[in-house]
């Protein structure tokens, strides 16, 4: 467990694999999954990188936040806790809008960003009102089926048809939402700052994912 402001959150470091003397490299989840969504790639990238990922304040490991907390600290955080002075940062969704908050933040810090599906701040009109409107009325309904399978239309549609793994997957976060939503503070806006990013960047983009 490491120390963040007012909490803690569950964290694992590989350590350096015999041979390596190349940059760490952070792996960032979605707001869809918590670290457990890193487990099929991560025998192949401990070979030759010292990887870190960690669970968000209130998904998988991680103690729901109690007070005011934001998703970059915690990032910085997590790296001074394992002496990393900079690293490579993997995010999707959610984690992808926090590689971004800290290369914009402390670029020095961030050797290269690869960014899959990412989420950034500061972008009002790429979240989809549709989608957390949803979400909000079956949430009143209290139905979790629904909430699931919307997830699953909307963020797993490039499976191989239905996936109970991933179903429970998804299950299993969504109390995560809904613990996190009173305490979590948006970083700052991040959208109109795209182009000053100059270190590398890796953007992977899914062709049924949600069109914002």
């Amino acid at each position: 467990m490491v120390s963040v402001k007012d909490g803690e959150v569950w964290a694992h470091d590989s350590g350096e694999p015999d041979g390596g003397d190349g940059l760490p490299l952070v792996l960032l989840h979605p707001g869809v999954g918590d670290s457990r969504v890193w487990q099929p790639v991560l025998p192949r990238l401990t070979e030759r990188h010292r990887v870190i990922h960690y669970d968000a304040r209130g998904y998988g490991r991680s103690p729901a936040p109690t007070a005011a907390y934001s998703l970059v600290e915690d990032l910085i955080a997590v790296l001074d806790h394992f002496g990393v002075a900079r690293a490579v940062l993997a995010g999707s969704s959610m984690g992808g809008a926090t590689a971004i908050s800290l290369a914009l933040r402390d670029p020095a810090r961030v050797a290269g960003l690869a960014l899959v599906v990412p989420g950034v701040t500061g972008a009002e009109d790429l979240v989809s009102r549709e989608f957390v409107a949803e979400v909000g009325r079956l949430a009143e309904a209290g139905d979790m089926d629904g909430i699931v399978a919307l997830v699953m239309r909307t963020s797993a549609a490039a499976g191989t048809g239905d996936d109970a793994e991933v179903a429970a997957h998804v299950r299993s976060v969504i109390p995560a939402w809904f613990a996190v939503h009173p305490h979590h503070v948006p970083d700052p806006p991040a959208y109109d700052r795209l182009g000053e990013l100059d270190m590398p960047c890796v953007l992977v983009l899914g062709e049924r994912d949600q069109p914002e």
